[in-house]
């Protein structure tokens, strides 16, 4: 069995939201902890889909630009003091498991993520945040977002690479086949 494109799609979704991304860290307890408030952590958590950075390039005439680079990760949690309303040095990147994908393109994705973020840069904040001093962080995590059809060498894979993975159960997202067939015929066919 393979990972469905619905299964992706309906798990970005769900952890564009902070209180999904939170519930998501409560299954990896050492990444809940990070968060700078338990008491307020709906103003503790900021996330960020399909995350852009934007990153100083020196260019060949007039000094520096700045230029945009997608991330290759799915969702960016950022971490942010409640009372001062500053991101800490903290960033964690949900990898969710793509279809088509194998072990050497997941762990990629990760390595890829790395290397972008090497150097100085600066978050794209959404609206709501966009007041924010958005440098980048101290410290990088990982987490992968697998699911039950996952193939086992890449469960092994992350296993053996000690990287954080959590197996996503499925009880919330419906399979579009699914309702394709309980859906009533059209009384024109």
């Amino acid at each position: 069995m393979t990972v469905k494109q619905s299964y992706y799609e309906a798990s970005l979704a769900e952890y564009s939201n902070h209180q999904a991304a939170i519930a998501l860290l409560k299954q990896y307890r050492p990444y809940l902890e990070m968060i700078p408030s338990l008491r307020r952590p709906n103003e503790s958590v900021i996330t960020i889909p399909l995350p852009i950075v934007l990153r100083k390039a020196t260019s060949l005439g007039n000094g520096i630009a700045t230029e945009a680079t997608r991330l290759p990760c799915d969702v960016a949690i950022l971490m942010c003091d409640p009372e001062w309303k500053i991101k800490t040095g903290v960033e964690i990147f949900v990898f969710i498991h793509r279809p088509q994908e194998d072990f050497s393109d997941l762990l990629g994705r990760w390595r890829q993520t790395q290397v972008w973020l090497d150097k100085d840069y600066e978050w794209l904040m959404p609206p709501r945040y966009q007041h924010m001093f958005s440098e980048g962080a101290n410290t990088i995590y990982p987490l992968f977002v697998i699911f039950a059809e996952t193939p086992e060498r890449i469960k092994r894979g992350l296993q053996g690479a000690y990287l954080p993975f959590i197996t996503q159960i499925l009880n919330t997202v419906v399979d579009e086949e699914i309702l394709e067939t309980l859906a009533p015929e059209s009384p024109l066919a």
